[in-house]
Formats: C-alpha cells, sequence, structure tokens
C-alpha cells in the first residue's frame, strides 16, 4: 500500500506524489527532479553533481552515490516544494496500491475536484 499526497490549483487536474524513498530520483538523479519539472531543485542538483565530480575526483563514486541516495529520500518532497512554489496546496492523504486507485480514492471523498481532473469546463 502506497501512500500519495494530493496537490491541486484552481481549474487544474489534482497532481499525486508517492510518498517514500524515490528509485527513479536514486537512479537519474537531478535529470528526475527537471523530468518531473521541478526546475530549481533539478538545476541545483545538477550544479552541485558537476561540482562534486570536478572538485572530488578521487571520490567521486561514493560522494555521487551519496547525492543520488539524498535525491531518492528527499525527491518527493522536492517536488512537492515545487508545486507549493507553483501554488498547488495539499489537499487530501490518500492509501492506495497504484496511482490511479488513489485518483479514484481521491475523487470519491473530494467530488469537488471532478471537474478539474476531468480538465472541462462544465455549466450547471
Amino acid at each position: 500500500m502506497n501512500i500519495y499526497t494530493a496537490h491541486t490549483r484552481d481549474g487544474r487536474p489534482p497532481v499525486l506524489l508517492r510518498e517514500g524513498f524515490s528509485w527513479g530520483a536514486f537512479v537519474f538523479g537531478p535529470f528526475w527532479l527537471l523530468a518531473h519539472r521541478a526546475w530549481i531543485p533539478g538545476a541545483l542538483a545538477l550544479c552541485l553533481w558537476l561540482a562534486l565530480a570536478v572538485l572530488a575526483r578521487h571520490h567521486v563514486p561514493g560522494i555521487l552515490l551519496l547525492l543520488h541516495w539524498a535525491l531518492g529520500l528527499f525527491g518527493q518532497d522536492l517536488r512537492g516544494w515545487s508545486l507549493a512554489r507553483a501554488d498547488f496546496t495539499p489537499v487530501h492523504v490518500v492509501a492506495a496500491p497504484d496511482e490511479d486507485t488513489a485518483l479514484a480514492r481521491l475523487l470519491e471523498r473530494r467530488p469537488d475536484l471532478i471537474f478539474d481532473a476531468l480538465g472541462a469546463e462544465v455549466t450547471v
């Protein structure tokens, strides 16, 4: 069972972030952050990654492994921080086995988010 936090902004579909360790951030490092539109943390992590590769020539594998481990631990939190900077607010926590089920449970508990999730303008 995974834990997801739902972040919303007016007129936008909810964004679900899975809490916990991120293997994608561990393997791909700063590029994973950039792929998930976390521009500031991704750019800072990439700069740190390059600086460590240049400055610590003899200990690069160990230091970069430590950086990737930290990104794996805190990658989803950095995505949440980036969403908060884009005016998304955390609205709900959902436990579900996968993201689709988490979205279904979120919309079941918060039916006011359905029109935003569909991305359609509906007149009543």
